[in-house]
């Protein structure tokens, strides 16, 4: 596992341990959605809408086998805020990389107890379809 990868997460669990309440978190985590940059309009598609998520959700990736790239927006704050710290760890990493990462910082800054039921599944959506397209990239396949 690539060491850049693990610090991506460690540096999350640290943020998160200033707070002392679930609230502050959550209002971190708003913050960090509105960091997001501009998604294009005309990208939010169906083709580009990620399915399984109680709100919209669009992804794009783009690169290769060597570097995978993504970029995602959310029509719910929280969501963004959600998008924005997996973009953090995942996004310009290898397909390799991607496909042995273990995303150990959301159950150790609580995300796993503290989103719903129907949050917590759009999220691990999210992370098996940028697994999904980590293993296209590596069958040369086009993103």
């Amino acid at each position: 596992m690539s060491e850049r990868i693990d610090q991506l997460q460690d540096d999350i669990v640290d943020e998160f341990s200033f707070f002392d309440d679930w609230l502050d978190r959550y209002q971190y985590i708003i913050d960090l959605g509105r960091k997001l940059p501009e998604f294009p309009e005309h990208q939010k598609t169906e083709d580009n809408r990620l399915h399984g998520c109680q709100s919209q959700v669009w992804l794009l990736a783009s690169g290769d086998a060597e570097r995978l790239d993504f970029q995602a927006v959310s029509d719910s704050a929280i969501v963004c805020g959600l998008i924005a710290l997996v973009m953090r760890v995942y996004s310009g990493h290898s397909a390799r990389e991607i496909l042995n990462l273990n995303p150990y910082f959301i159950e150790k800054i609580g995300l796993n107890s503290h989103l719903s039921p129907t949050r917590s599944n759009g999220l691990h959506a999210m992370l098996q379809a940028l697994r999904g397209y980590a293993e296209s990239a590596l069958a040369g396949e086009p993103g």
